[in-house]
């Protein structure tokens, strides 16, 4: 395997065109009798979990909750919550209120050391909730979650990881003063995902929690205990490539739950194969429909800038890449941590090749009579990357066409767009779609992906209703961005310390490395 990954390119042609027919022209002609007991089950990581910001706490407006909202059951709809201290592990936009609160919009050169103090204390309360206080309870119920997303879970996490496993993964936590983060995060947050109760069940993984609901089958629908199930798995494969700016390819000990960790990037082969182990436990779900989501190119995520003028005209790919909040003036390769071009290419060829072999399982159960699905998130995210393609028609590959914002965002000012969030103080000035740690979407963000994954369903035939009613919604089924905005505090009232320059998230992520480490949890 070269540094650049060109060997590992081989299931493909790169770069891959998206699909654009989630049936990949297969015709499945199933039948139905009645209306299964649980009408939307989603299986994923922390963009199905709702992360925002480096912390999971806005479960309630995840895009699996956005869509039960749509569907007229969210009363029925069961996810976990992380309410304390603004959830797991480190919430940014939490954290950069307190400090505009405390020492308003700038932070003068004479007050960083005070607020750095200020700083390391609001970290090890967040620590200590979670660790040794209030945040340890975990609430007990038989009830499994429609919503068994864990943020930080691969394809092997999904395969392996039970809530008896995470258990036996939290050692007892060490009171740290200077790396203040909630130790093991994700296994804390598997534990309000998981069944826990009766103790049986505590064996369970997210694979099998799944197959749990769907064996729930009722009188109307005697076959499939799920409606619709949504598989978004994958992008933790990859993600830490942009995360850590390092790219490790996979190798020896990919499978292994205490060696994976080694690796930053998957290489194709050891994707497929741990996808085909995740496909067949799919296959055995009772499920009506199965919606598979690609990967998305992580490289066009915000927490990974491009640096200076494109390698060549047309071309999709900078130079470098690097933090945000460093400059093209400041930034030097010799001392700044970064992805170069050539790397960034490897990685976004490696996922064009996951997203190949995710295809390729959905057109063999079509094949076979199942009725899977497939949404082109990759398509989807390219078709949103501002600088990638948005700002540079030349880079544009003959299948590209922007996407068109739902209108209550297209009336924005300005319109959200997929650059790292930027605020005057007192308003947005940039950005829109992803949260504060540059990985993840705002609220409006998911509710892209939630309309998304609608207009799939609706090709299904799945029917969506009003809130207490049994008429069926007309077509076009919409999400209400409406609601969504009111709810996405970034949208419509950022942080006033969040300056265009992004000094202080930078001075943040200097000082106490709180960006890294923040989402060193969520892969």
């Amino acid at each position: 395997m070269s540094e650049n990954g060109e060997n590992v390119f081989t299931h493909g042609p790169i770069p891959r065109v998206p699909v654009t027919d989630p049936t990949l022209g297969i015709q499945v002609d199933p039948s139905w009798t009645g209306r299964p007991r649980h009408r939307l089950v989603a299986v994923g990581d922390s963009l199905t979990q709702g992360f925002q910001s480096a912390a999971v706490f806005h479960t309630d407006v995840s895009y699996p909750a956005i869509i039960a909202h749509e569907l007229g059951w969210s009363e029925h709809f069961r996810y976990p919550s992380y309410n304390g201290f603004g959830g797991l592990p480190f919430n940014l936009e939490l954290f950069l209120r307190d400090l505009e609160t405390r020492y308003g919009r700038d932070l003068d050169w004479w007050e960083t050391a005070p607020a750095l103090f200020h700083a390391r204390r609001f970290m090890d309360k967040v620590e200590d909730y979670w660790e040794r206080g209030a945040g340890t309870a975990v609430p007990s119920t038989t009830a499994i979650n429609h919503n068994l997303a864990v943020f930080g879970w691969d394809l092997r996490d999904a395969l392996d990881r039970s809530a008896d496993v995470c258990r036996k993964r939290i050692s007892t936590p060490k009171d740290n003063l200077v790396h203040q983060m909630v130790e093991h995060a994700d296994d804390r947050a598997a534990l309000r995902v998981l069944p826990t109760e009766p103790p049986e069940a505590a064996n369970l993984s997210q694979l099998d929690a799944a197959a749990r609901l769907g064996d729930d089958v009722g009188a109307t629908d005697p076959t499939h205990g799920i409606e619709t199930l949504i598989v978004f798995l994958g992008p933790n494969n990859a993600l830490r490539s942009v995360v850590d700016l390092r790219v490790v390819w996979s190798d020896d000990g990919y499978d292994d739950p205490h060696r994976k960790g080694a690796f930053t990037v998957w290489r194709p082969e050891h994707f497929a194969a741990e996808l085909r182990q995740v496909a067949l436990e799919v296959r055995e779900i009772k499920a009506r429909h199965v919606i598979w989501c690609t990967v998305p190119h992580v490289t066009i995520a915000p927490i990974a800038r491009g640096v200076a003028a494109k390698t060549a005209p047309g071309s999709a790919y900078f130079p470098y890449y690097t933090r945000p909040w460093i400059s093209d003036r400041d930034f030097d390769p010799r001392q700044d941590p970064h992805l170069t071009a050539e790397q960034a290419r490897a990685v976004d060829g490696a996922v064009d090749q996951y997203n190949y072999a995710i295809a390729a399982e959905v057109r063999g159960a079509r094949d076979d009579g199942k009725d899977w699905y497939l949404l082109d998130t990759a398509g989807l995210l390219d078709r949103l990357g501002s600088r990638r393609y948005i700002e540079d028609p030349q880079a544009r590959p003959d299948w590209w066409q922007p996407y068109p914002m739902p209108p209550e965002l297209g009336a924005l000012t300005p319109v959200p767009n997929s650059r790292f969030l930027g605020s005057d103080g007192t308003r947005r000035t940039n950005g829109g779609l992803f949260s504060l740690d540059g990985v993840h979407p705002t609220t409006v963000g998911y509710g892209i992906l939630a309309q998304e994954l609608i207009n799939v369903m609706r090709r299904a035939g799945v029917q969506f209703f009003p809130p207490h009613s049994s008429t069926p919604r007309p077509d076009p089924v919409l999400v209400d961005f409406g609601r969504l905005i009111r709810h996405d505090t970034l949208i419509n009232h950022p942080p006033g310390n969040l300056t265009s320059s992004l000094g202080l998230l930078g001075w943040a992520d200097e000082k106490l490395d709180l960006l890294h480490r923040a989402l060193h949890f969520t892969i």
